[in-house]
């Protein structure tokens, strides 16, 4: 129990130093990342308004497992898509209080290859 509450606010330490030099706004949303043991979903977030604008997840795109960096690429993509459908071309990446490696860094590298500046 006591190893989990450590565990937890060092995980909640971690995404605080990350969020606070990332803010979101209408021009330039976040684009924020989270990961599962199964599945990865990443959401693009106006933090002026507090509104999510798009999401995208490998549960709806990959079915009853999406937890493989294929499955991340095509979450990168897909929610890349759906920023240039409501014409966003540069975001703010936000990571969380994930390393920027394996998944986390396959969705951002297919964002980027779909067209999204970060």
């Amino acid at each position: 129990m006591q190893r989990q509450k450590r565990i937890n606010k060092q995980r909640e330490r971690r995404a605080f130093h990350t969020r606070k030099r990332v803010q979101g706004d209408a021009v330039r949303p976040r684009l924020t990342v989270h990961r599962s043991n199964k599945h990865i979903y990443a959401q693009l977030i106006d933090d002026e308004r507090g509104v999510t604008i798009c999401a995208s997840s490998s549960r709806v795109l990959c079915g009853e497992y999406g937890g493989t960096v294929e499955h991340a690429k095509k979450v990168g993509l897909d929610v890349a898509e759906k920023a240039q459908a409501l014409n966003i071309k540069a975001i703010k990446f936000d990571r969380g209080s994930y390393r920027y490696h394996g998944r986390v860094r396959a969705l951002a590298d297919a964002a980027r290859e779909k067209g999204l500046v970060f």
